[in-house]
């Protein structure tokens, strides 16, 4: 308990110095009240709009300000939908959270047997081929390959839809596109972990004793293994999220992503603002999991 209040604390330095990037990035990029009135607009009524949204503050009291309401769960309001931007936000999170558990699901499936399998049969035509693969599909980019999976898949087989969120046929390709990229390095992550374990002495005494191969590799090999699976699963949350941006607007999926791609080229700042906080959140809280997950992992680990 200790030791998750001093991590929860540290968090919070991690979210002001977000919380003032993303606060000076958005004002940077244009002025917002250009987009919300018509190019008729007299200088008149921008000023006024622009006095209404507080705009004309300096812009330390505009953080001043803007920070007293994120203390109390206040982002502010959407300049587009006209209403509080963190419920907009929370309202599309469901469908990004799905699309990015179920890729992390593809990547797991691919990754854990393909790794083990290049580790066993080490400096084989088979071990090569696993690794040039993992090598190809973290070097494509997943906007390219979901364009070629719609092409080959929706358009020549006609197997999958296109886009859309209606069904479990909907989030097979998204969840593809998305999970390709991270089961590649996950995949060279556990072959070079199966490698440093399949060698230590205790894999060695348990085949001295007879164990069949299967049992060696799965259970004693393996678990030992996954730390830093565990690691790099964690480090992969900004991946996930931040892929969902291109994926969802490729697949024209009703996520989170497609909605902060909007929200920046319209300069909803409240949007953005809102949905960076979320997004930070969700990695600092997959990397406090990672750690407490060492523990289950390794009982020799201790927290002090």
């Amino acid at each position: 308990m200790k030791y998750l209040i001093q991590n929860l604390l540290k968090t919070i330095p991690v979210f002001i110095l977000i919380s003032l990037i993303v606060f000076v990035l958005v004002r940077v990029t244009g002025d917002p009240v250009s987009l919300l009135l018509p190019e008729t607009a007299t200088d008149a009524e921008r000023e006024s709009l622009r006095e209404s949204l507080g705009f004309n503050d300096p812009l330390y009291m505009q953080y001043l300000h803007y920070m007293s309401d994120v203390v109390r769960g206040d982002f502010g309001e959407s300049l587009r939908y006209n209403t509080d931007a963190l419920a907009i936000i929370l309202e599309r999170l469901p469908a990004t959270l799905e699309l990015a558990i179920a890729s992390m699901i593809v990547a797991i499936l691919i990754a854990i047997p393909l790794g083990i399998l290049s580790a066993m049969k080490r400096n084989t035509f088979l071990d090569l081929f696993i690794t040039g693969g993992a090598v190809l599909g973290k070097a494509m980019p997943s906007f390219w390959l979901g364009i070629m999976l719609i092409l080959l898949l929706s358009v020549v087989f006609q197997i999958f839809p296109v886009s859309g969120r209606d069904s479990l046929m909907h989030l097979v390709l998204p969840a593809i596109t998305l999970g390709t990229g991270i089961a590649a390095e996950m995949t060279r992550l556990i072959r070079s972990s199966m490698l440093e374990i399949l060698g230590q002495d205790f894999v060695r005494t348990a085949r001295s004793k007879g164990l069949r191969e299967a049992v060696v590799v799965n259970i004693h090999a393996f678990r030992n293994a996954l730390i830093p699976v565990v690691t790099i699963m964690a480090l992969q949350t900004s991946t996930l999220i931040g892929g969902t941006l291109i994926t969802e607007t490729v697949f024209a999926w009703p996520g989170m992503g497609q909605l902060l791609v909007q929200a920046v080229n319209l300069r909803d700042m409240a949007v953005v603002q809102a949905a960076t906080f979320l997004i930070a959140f969700f990695v600092i809280l997959s990397n406090l999991l990672a750690d407490l997950l060492y523990r289950l992992l390794d009982p020799r680990i201790k927290y002090n």
